[in-house]
C-alpha cells in the first residue's frame, strides 16, 4: 500500500489528513494518508527512512522553509517563494531518493482567484509577508498584476505599513489579500487595520483564511460593496495540484 503524508507540529486540525483518506476511499485507492507530527525538522529524515512506501508528503507550519535544505531540488516557482509544501519522493535504484518540493499554494490561489480579475484590477496589496503572502505575490505577478507588502515592520519600497495606506494608495490598488492570521478562529473579532471606509465595488478582498467562512475583513469589504472571497477553494485546489504533482 502507498503512503501519503503531512508533516508539520501540532496536526490536531489538519485538514490534508481527511481530505486525503476519504478521497482513497471513494475513489478505491489503495493509499493512505498519515501525519507525521514532528517537534523538530532535525526527524524528517527519519520520517522518510522509515517509511519505504511513502511517495509524497505534504508540509505545513513550522516547516514549509526549513525543509528546504533537506530537498535535492526545488521547482521554479517553489525556489522564487522559498516555501515547500508539496514534496514528491522519487525512489530511484539502488534505494537511492530524490526529493524535489513544490509549492502547491501558488497553484490554488492562482486559480482561485484569476476568474475574479477584471481590466482594472492591475495592482494588489498583500498584507502579510510570510509563506502564504509569498505564493499569493509571486501568483498574481504570474497573471500580470503588480503587488505591495503591507505589514508592521515596513523593510523596503517593497513593502509598506498599514498607516500608509491613504486613500491614494487604496484607490490605486484594488486587489487586497490577506495572508496573516488576523480575524482567524477563534479570535473573529479581529481583523486587518486597513481603512476599509476606502474600499469600493471596483476592489477585491480575498482573504487566505477560511475558519470562520466569512472573516470580519471579508465582512467590513462586503459591506463597502467589494468582491469578496475566502481561501476554502484555494486550499482544495491546493490539495488536488498536490496530489496531481505526485503522479505526473
Amino acid at each position: 500500500m502507498d503512503k501519503y503524508g503531512l508533516i508539520g507540529y501540532q496536526l490536531k486540525h489538519s485538514f490534508s489528513l481527511g481530505y486525503f483518506n476519504e478521497k482513497f476511499k471513494s475513489e478505491n485507492i489503495d493509499a493512505a494518508y498519515i501525519n507525521f507530527e514532528i517537534p523538530s525538522i532535525k526527524e524528517f529524515p527519519k520520517v522518510i527512512a522509515e517509511n519505504p512506501d511513502l511517495r509524497g508528503l505534504n508540509v505545513t507550519i513550522p516547516y514549509k522553509e526549513q525543509v528546504i535544505p533537506f530537498l535535492d531540488e526545488l521547482d521554479k516557482d517553489t525556489a522564487k517563494i522559498g516555501a515547500v509544501n508539496v514534496i514528491k519522493i522519487i525512489r530511484q535504484p539502488k534505494g537511492k531518493i530524490r526529493l524535489v518540493g513544490y509549492n502547491s499554494d501558488i497553484i490554488g490561489f492562482t486559480q482561485s482567484i484569476q476568474p475574479m480579475l477584471q481590466p482594472w484590477h492591475t495592482k494588489a496589496l498583500i498584507l502579510g509577508t510570510g509563506g502564504g503572502a509569498k505564493a499569493a505575490w509571486h501568483g498574481l505577478n504570474n497573471l500580470g498584476v503588480q503587488c505591495l507588502y503591507v505589514s508592521r515592520t515596513p523593510k523596503d519600497s517593497h513593502c509598506i505599513g498599514y498607516a500608509d495606506l491613504t486613500p491614494a494608495v487604496m484607490e490605486e490598488y484594488t486587489v487586497i489579500v490577506n495572508c496573516t492570521p488576523v480575524g482567524m478562529y477563534p479570535k473573529v473579532d479581529f481583523c486587518p487595520q486597513i481603512p476599509y471606509e476606502c474600499v469600493t465595488p471596483r476592489h477585491i478582498l480575498y482573504d487566505l483564511l477560511y475558519n470562520p467562512n466569512e472573516t470580519l475583513f471579508l465582512r467590513k469589504g462586503a459591506g463597502q460593496g467589494a468582491v469578496v472571497k475566502n481561501g476554502l477553494e484555494m486550499l482544495l485546489l491546493q490539495a488536488f495540484a498536490g496530489w496531481e504533482i505526485w503522479h505526473r
